[in-house]
């Protein structure tokens, strides 16, 4: 108590920044940290720890409400800080293609899905044993290149609601071990307990779907394409100018696949599909929404037309969207004019008539 009276006598009425980051304990109850940027009466930048506290779980909502309780209790006021810094793929910036309801949904069934494959460590060594027989196999017909760090067995990733490039990784790697899963799960469904058995027979029912691989390989390519700039942004070395463009960068890969390559990736899933003996539907069916007590058909739009749709264009969108508001245009010429006044490289950067 005496330490944060301390540091907030230091700030006084002052602008300061908040960096927050959240971890989970060995009890697994959710913490989060949150450190104090600000410059002192002498000119030099601090970062002050100031607190840890404990969160019932790591929303968006419930991460501010402690954060502004924390700052008030010590009359810190909200309304002067001036940045706030969190993990690179927080619940505060978690990515905007889960305000799709069916994405949402998609990654709910997917944490699901890694802790019933990977629940111990008999299905995880079963789930290597059944990777490295399916490599075996592809290497044999000649379907995966060999060589050195080439195809190396791994497990299942969970993704963190906290680290997003989790996530994405948690898609790889069960692309890459779709059929190993499956295999586990028949074990299970052979083996198991009821209970477990009739969680084996659900998740290997859901993983089997086409609507679910079609989110999958979705989701993957849309998080290959953010994964870069998340990554980027957290790097300390990366300059303004740089930063800028690798945003629109991303903008504009994301519009490529908006506008190109809706073909492309049905292809891939329906190859997928045929690979794995799912049912491919028929796209040229009226679509029916599955969700909810009843079934309603929709005759007036196709399951072509949901999928491109109400998946595809949405999803995109969606992160276009939260891109341009993170990153709107008068904001990014802003950066780009502060970035003049940078005194490294003899300020090179800086033209007046910009000013």
């Amino acid at each position: 108590m005496r330490v944060k009276n301390v540091i907030r006598e230091e700030i006084g009425v002052a602008k300061y920044c908040i960096i927050v980051d959240e971890s989970r304990d060995e009890s697994k109850r959710e913490q989060m940290s949150i450190v104090l940027r600000f410059v002192d009466t002498n000119g030099f930048i601090q970062e002050r720890f100031f607190e840890l506290v404990h969160v019932c779980d790591t929303a968006a909502l419930t991460l501010k409400n402690t954060i502004y309780s924390t700052l008030a209790h010590y009359n810190l006021d909200v309304q002067n800080i001036r940045g706030q810094g969190y993990d690179g793929a927080s619940n505060m910036r978690v990515a905007a293609s889960k305000n799709v309801t069916h994405i949402h949904q998609f990654f709910d069934r997917l944490t699901f899905i890694v802790n019933i494959v990977a629940s111990s460590c008999k299905r995880n060594d079963e789930l290597k044993n059944a990777d490295a027989d399916d490599i075996a196999h592809l290497i044999t017909i000649n379907e995966l290149k060999t060589g050195r760090g080439l195809n190396q067995i791994g497990i299942l990733q969970r993704a963190v609601d906290t680290r997003w490039s989790s996530h994405l990784r948690s898609l790889k790697v069960l692309i890459k071990m779709f059929s190993a899963s499956c295999m586990v799960l028949f074990k299970v469904m052979d083996d198991g307990l009821p209970s477990q058995r009739a969680d084996a027979t659900s998740v290997y029912d859901e993983m089997t779907s086409f609507d679910f691989v079609f989110i999958l390989h979705l989701m993957n390519e849309i998080m290959g394409i953010t994964d870069i700039l998340c990554q980027a942004l957290q790097s300390k070395s990366r300059d303004i100018i740089n930063a800028m463009e690798l945003i629109l960068s991303t903008k504009n890969l994301l519009q490529h696949m908006r506008d190109n390559k809706w073909n492309d990736l049905l292809a891939k899933v329906k190859s997928f599909c045929e690979l794995l003996n799912i049912d491919i539907l028929d796209f040229n069916a009226s679509y029916i929404d599955r969700r909810g007590r009843a079934l309603v058909r929709q005759d007036n739009f196709t399951i072509e037309h949901h999928y491109q749709v109400d998946l595809f264009y949405a999803s995109i969108d969606s992160q276009l969207q939260e891109i341009n508001v993170r990153f709107s245009d008068d904001a990014m010429e802003l950066l780009i004019l502060s970035n003049a006044l940078n005194p490294q490289n003899a300020m090179e950067s800086f033209k007046i008539e910009d000013i």
